[in-house]
């Protein structure tokens, strides 16, 4: 097994895409708070993604782990038409549930969701490339099985509740992750190929750490959001992330 399937098989086996919360959203299991909860939360990661991105691209020494990660943030940019912007579409997914955009912006996040957006922020810009490739590599190859779980989901709920809810920010991410991948593939290959000797085992442990790092993060925003059967908040989870 090369390094690449062994850390693919690491992203597959992860809780952060097996785990109860996900399984009983894929069945449309959610009631009306737990999917306004699930909207809201969801959308501070698509608005800071693009900045997240920008963070690793910034810091990021190798020019052809760079093109790889430039092609991703500039899909997330809709890739030249601005109207195609990823959080853009998402907006349209929150108007389309009766949640607008204004409310989900200014609602205070959940610690846990907190916690996944700024570690994310933190993994991406890590002065340890391989740690923050590792970071990267570990969110774009569980997205197709994220996106499994929650499209089954939401169009249950689109076909019962909700028949005006608009998926298609979802669709079109699940349409592109295979490209996302293929990136992820690409940079890994460029880094093991920097030196003409591949990793360094003291790399791998570190590209293996940004791995589970995120997907820790991850998980523990599912778990977060498991955890709440009422729309509650405490003011001190309040967090207003640096300026979208």
């Amino acid at each position: 097994m090369t390094f690449y399937q062994e850390m693919r098989s690491l992203v597959l086996g992860h809780g952060a895409i097996n785990n109860a919360y996900l399984d009983r959203f894929q069945s449309g299991e959610l009631t009306d708070a737990e999917l306004t909860e699930f909207a809201i939360e969801f959308y501070n990661f698509a608005r800071f993604f693009p900045r997240i991105l920008v963070t690793q691209l910034v810091n990021t020494e190798d020019e052809k782990v760079a093109e790889e990660l430039t092609k991703v943030l500039y899909s997330e940019l809709g890739d030249g038409e601005a109207r195609y912007r990823h959080e853009l579409l998402y907006r349209d997914f929150l108007r389309s549930i009766g949640i607008g955009v204004h409310e989900a912006m200014s609602r205070p996040m959940l610690p846990s969701t907190h916690r996944y957006i700024e570690g994310m922020e933190q993994l991406y810009g890590d002065g340890n490339h391989a740690k923050a490739l590792g970071a990267s590599f570990g969110l774009e190859n569980m997205a197709i099985t994220m996106w499994d779980h929650l499209i089954p989901g939401l169009n249950h709920l689109r076909s019962g509740r909700y028949p005006r809810m608009d998926v298609t920010y979802f669709t079109f991410h699940r349409e592109l992750e295979a490209t996302h991948e293929e990136a992820m593939e690409h940079a890994v290959e460029a880094i093991e190929g920097t030196n003409g000797t591949g990793l360094s085992d003291e790399e791998k442990d570190d590209f293996q750490s940004g791995v589970n790092a995120v997907l820790g993060y991850l998980e523990g925003f599912w778990m977060g959001l498991a955890r709440r059967r009422a729309p509650d908040r405490e003011p001190q989870d309040t967090m207003h992330p640096h300026a979208a």
